[in-house]
């Protein structure tokens, strides 16, 4: 099974990365991987969830939502269910875990960053491109705040990135498509920092076991990506400067 867009196994799809797409967000961008669309937006807020009162340390969370006609069927806006939908609690989970990962919550001090990702146009990664969109529209928000002299100090200790691997058809793939995903006899999500440090793994075997050797080999695959996808954000943010 050839992969659909002619990609080598180790090949990222077109990652473009627009920032500044929102008038009213301290910090946003658009990001395209391939075929997937994800829009992120950064909020500043000037206060913490009850238990971080008095701590004088910050918080970052994050939201995600697909879009109805994100997806070849239709599907019901997130307020119109009779119960959460229980993909996307978990999805935000991991995004708003990973950029906590990064930061400084206590540079950041009392005030809280909201990440809002809205998938747009889903083919397969849309957790990991809104990770990867994520940290760029922080650090956006961040650079705002240190222009107007909210902070004196970065808050962001590194760059934190994600990717999905996976076997498809026997071969070990990077950046799985929707149609390789729905394929793949493993897949994963992996998130790094710039350093290639695991931030999270989430892999399942969809058929037989999996040797242990292999996984380490999709993590060499995933390390790959993720420090591509960096080099990338830091592209993007250094012409914010």
């Amino acid at each position: 099974m050839p992969r659909p867009d002619g990609r080598k196994p180790d090949e990222l799809r077109a990652v473009k990365i627009q920032t500044s797409w929102s008038k009213y967000a301290e910090g946003s961008c658009s990001i395209d991987m391939g075929d997937t669309r994800v829009l992120c937006t950064a909020s500043v807020d000037e206060s913490v969830p009850t238990f971080l009162k008095g701590t004088s340390s910050g918080w970052i969370t994050g939201e995600y939502g697909m879009l109805p006609r994100s997806c070849e069927s239709r599907r019901s806006r997130d307020g119109t269910r009779s119960r959460p939908d229980g993909r996307a609690l978990e999805i935000q989970r991991l995004i708003g875990r990973s950029l906590r990962s990064i930061t400084d919550l206590r540079a950041l001090g009392e005030r809280t960053i909201t990440v809002d990702c809205d998938v747009l146009q889903a083919d397969g990664g849309t957790r990991t491109a809104s990770i990867t969109g994520a940290f760029v529209a922080v650090t956006e928000a961040v650079l705002w705040l240190m222009e107007r002299g909210v902070l004196k100090v970065n808050p962001l200790v590194g760059n934190v990135a994600a990717v999905s691997v996976g076997v498809v058809a026997r071969e070990e793939r990077l950046d799985l498509s929707y149609p390789e995903d729905s394929a793949a006899a493993m897949d994963m999500n992996v998130v790094m920092n710039q350093a290639g440090k695991i931030i999270e793994v989430q892999a399942t075997a969809e058929g037989p076991p999996v040797e242990r050797s292999r996984l380490n080999s999709l993590l060499d695959l995933a390390e790959k990506g993720i420090g591509e996808l960096i080099d990338r954000q830091n592209e993007v943010i250094e012409s914010l400067k």
